[in-house]
């Protein structure tokens, strides 16, 4: 049965996925991102209605946004899992706070949230998030206009 609780283990290997992305995002490690999630990712994105495969979604989203904003950490204090009984399914929950950047160049809180459904062939085997959908929250602008250069 899927539930809101998991065991204690896949809450902090889960959490501990988490950690992980939120340093590669902020820090625009796009190549070691790929490596959490899984090559037929499905998700949605603030840019495409529907990215199909891990390709689609570093083109159409990851590499659209992860430039634009500063300061990128997930919240993991919010984290909420449910893991399937045979423990190869797990979906998450969990808020993050992001920097954007207005048109002007300001600084605005860029607060939001994501759903996260994760696969694994084994028990014994590493989280690989199968669908993401990130949004932020109610009324925080759509538009960041940083421009990070990816590191060399």
């Amino acid at each position: 049965m899927l539930g809101c609780t998991a065991p204690e283990e896949e809450v902090r290997a889960i959490r501990d996925w988490f950690a992980v992305w939120g340093g590669r995002v902020d820090e625009l490690n796009f190549a070691a991102a790929r490596e959490l999630f899984d090559r037929d990712a499905l998700g949605f994105g603030t840019y495409e209605t529907f990215l199909e495969g891990l390709e689609a979604l570093e083109t159409g989203q990851w590499r659209a946004v992860w430039p634009t904003i500063e300061d990128f950490r997930f919240n993991l204090d919010t984290l909420r899992v449910g893991v399937s009984a045979d423990r190869r399914m797990a979906f998450a929950l969990i808020t993050f706070d992001s920097t954007g950047i207005g048109e002007d160049g300001k600084r605005f809180p860029r607060p939001g949230r994501v759903t996260a459904i994760f696969g694994r062939a084994q028990t014994t085997g590493g989280w690989r998030a199968v669908h993401t959908h990130l949004s932020l929250n109610r009324g925080v602008p759509q538009e960041s206009y940083g421009e990070r250069p990816e590191p060399a």
